[in-house]
């Protein structure tokens, strides 16, 4: 059995994942913000379920919380990013201050959680560190910029950690969800206001829609959750797991429009070489 840390345990898929996990005999401690989401969440595994206090935007608390739970739960075997939200926006609409509060959680938040973690993996030479990023960290889709601009980040740094740790026995994936029915689409979401008419003809059947699914999205978080549990027992753990159809749909779709335009203009990317440069290989 292992020990796992969960951002974000309070609903959505951080709820599900921990609850499949004590399910399966695993102890999990989870981070939740409300003083009101303790006794729930130590209710479900008395004894296995263990919550901490903590908002992921506070680097130091985050710190004191990981050292916290090493001295006293035990050695965190896998540790789970989850904690974040979206922000949905025409981009010109949205203020710089709520892009930068967006970048804070599901970037900042994830990267404090994970390098307070590292700090005590790498010396014991194991365990497998995890961010769920989006399908909209692999394609974009308009009124979300701030929103996909994150997990975009959050991908980047994720496939540089993995680089960087694979030597220590280590583990590094970016869980990749689509829609799944919980709460983030409706009362989890945070919207900018609407102020220009020229966006409406694109934006509003998008915020329309996505009001109208929420609640009955294709993704099952059980079954999500069920997925994550399996590749932590697998020796070699994928370094992207793509969660739900819908998702293996438009990623595909999106990279299949960045491949397009690599080999469209392959000619002139070639023409901005120097004859005699160096060739830098990088794996």
């Amino acid at each position: 059995m292992k020990t796992l840390l969960i951002t974000g345990v309070s609903s959505g898929l951080g709820r599900a994942f921990a609850a499949g996990a004590l399910e399966a005999g695993h102890t999990v401690v989870g981070t939740v913000r409300g003083e009101d989401d303790i006794a729930v969440f130590e209710a479900l595994a008395p004894g296995r379920a263990h919550a901490r206090l903590l908002d992921v935007t506070d680097d130091d608390a985050v710190a004191t919380v990981i050292d916290g739970i090493e001295s006293t739960v035990g050695p965190l075997d896998v540790v789970i990013a989850n904690a974040g939200y979206g922000l949905e926006g025409v981009f010109e609409e949205t203020p710089l201050a709520a892009v930068r509060a967006q970048f804070e959680t599901n970037v900042f938040g994830a990267a404090a959680t994970l390098q307070a973690a590292l700090r005590h993996m790498r010396p014991r030479r194991s365990g497998h560190l995890m961010a769920v990023t989006s399908m909209g960290g692999l394609m974009a889709v308009p009124g979300m910029s701030a929103y996909c601009g994150s997990k975009f980040a959050l991908e980047g740094m994720l496939d540089s950690i993995r680089k960087e740790v694979a030597a220590f026995g280590i583990h590094v994936t970016a869980i990749e969800p689509g829609s799944f029915r919980t709460d983030w689409a409706g009362r989890s979401m945070a919207r900018a206001e609407r102020s220009i008419p020229d966006y409406d003809k694109v934006f509003d059947p998008i915020r329309e829609a996505r009001l109208k699914a929420s609640g009955n999205q294709l993704g099952n978080p059980q079954k999500a959750a069920e997925a994550l549990l399996h590749i932590l027992e697998v020796p070699a753990p994928p370094g992207h797991l793509v969660l739900g159809s819908d998702a293996l749909r438009l990623i595909g779709q999106g990279r299949q429009a960045v491949d397009d335009d690599i080999r469209t203009w392959e000619e002139l990317s070639r023409t901005t070489d120097f004859s005699d440069g160096a060739q830098i290989a990088i794996s």
